[in-house]
């Protein structure tokens, strides 16, 4: 990673560990739900994305540096709160996926701080259960 992302990376970093303990608890953000590789305990994150039939599509801004995207790769199992009301499913990582075409079908203010901050971009693809 270059030091401009890693730059960035810090600083985001720092700026989730203010806004999101905040965020995960207001009902209506969207919470993606995933089990900690190490501790196994629920890791609630507040994520952008949007709901296509039973598939929930994100993009990650910081792809595998994201704890959330490592606790999808040790257990994929995971759960999204949507507008108020939790759902399960099975999560797939999408580095084939063109994120750049992906963010625009998504909620457009998520989408430009994904865009603004983000390096090393990745598809998250959330299969729900019927």
């Amino acid at each position: 990673m270059s030091s401009d992302a890693e730059n960035k990376y810090r600083k985001a970093r720092s700026f989730q560990r203010l806004l999101n303990p905040i965020m995960r608890r207001l009902p209506l953000q969207t919470v993606l739900e995933t089990t900690g590789r190490t501790s196994g305990l629920p890791r609630p994150t507040p994520v952008g994305g949007r709901l296509i039939g039973d598939t929930f599509w994100l993009v990650s801004e910081f792809g595998d540096r994201s704890n959330y995207i490592r606790n999808i790769k040790a257990e994929p199992r995971v759960r999204v709160r949507i507008r108020g009301r939790w759902h399960t499913g099975t999560a797939h990582l999408m580095p084939e996926d063109d994120t750049t075409a992906r963010l625009r079908t998504l909620p457009r203010m998520n989408s430009t701080s994904v865009r603004a901050i983000g390096a090393g971009l990745l598809t998250v693809r959330v299969d729900l259960d019927g």
